[in-house]
């Protein structure tokens, strides 16, 4: 694959990432449930909430996985961070295709969110790539704890949500153990509560606009 072809693929996944329309490369979870079954209309409406954070989520994950890539100085590095991009960018449709279902949108800040996800990322990765990497598993937890509460908030009978909620927690516990087992560090105690800070304002924003 040329520079150019590797430019323009990322280019798209950016665009995507942004304005909608990402594709999954495996099936929506959950498809076998009926997509608003016995759910009224604050229930769909609290759901839809829940999926916009989850989908803003991976519209950051999406900046973070490219900006580092970009200065990953680990071949296999970057390999294991493409990896995990594509399924994150299954995630994402997933969440876009849900949201549809309920009647609901994605967020309106998302350019804001990506741009700042990608700025920081770069940051990040050229900080080193074992500093990278931890970064990467931190956000995985934390992502990883949002996603147990929303399993916890999502109505009881959202079978469609829970189980995309679900296959993501799954995904991003093993992109974090991939990235400390390829060398990423623990980061500070200070860092990770600006992190969770950070986090709190974008899921409080992000489930209403």
């Amino acid at each position: 694959m040329t520079p150019i072809d590797r430019f323009i693929i990322e280019f798209d996944t950016a665009l995507r990432s942004v304005v909608g329309g990402a594709n999954a490369g495996r099936p929506t979870p959950g498809t076998e449930s009926g997509a608003n079954a016995a759910l009224d209309s604050d229930q769909r409406k609290h759901a839809a909430g829940l999926m916009r954070v989850n989908h803003v989520g991976e519209v950051c994950a999406q900046a973070l996985y490219q900006s580092q890539k970009l200065v990953a100085r680990d071949s296999q590095i970057k390999e294991m961070l493409d990896h995990s991009g594509q399924e994150e960018l299954d995630h994402l449709a997933w969440c876009e295709t849900r949201l549809k279902e309920l009647g609901s949108h994605t967020s309106y800040l998302n350019p804001v969110w990506y741009a700042g996800s990608f700025a920081i990322g770069l940051v990040a990765g050229l900080a080193g790539d074992k500093w990278s990497l931890g970064f990467v598993a931190e956000t995985e937890k934390q992502v990883e704890n949002h996603l147990v509460s929303h399993l916890k908030k999502l109505p009881e009978d959202d079978h469609r949500s829970r189980a995309i909620v679900d296959q993501m927690r799954l995904d991003e516990i093993e992109h974090g153990q991939a990235a400390l087992h390829a060398g990423g560090v623990t980061l500070p105690e200070p860092i990770q509560k600006v992190m969770q800070a950070m986090s709190k304002v974008m899921t409080t924003t992000a489930y209403k606009i």
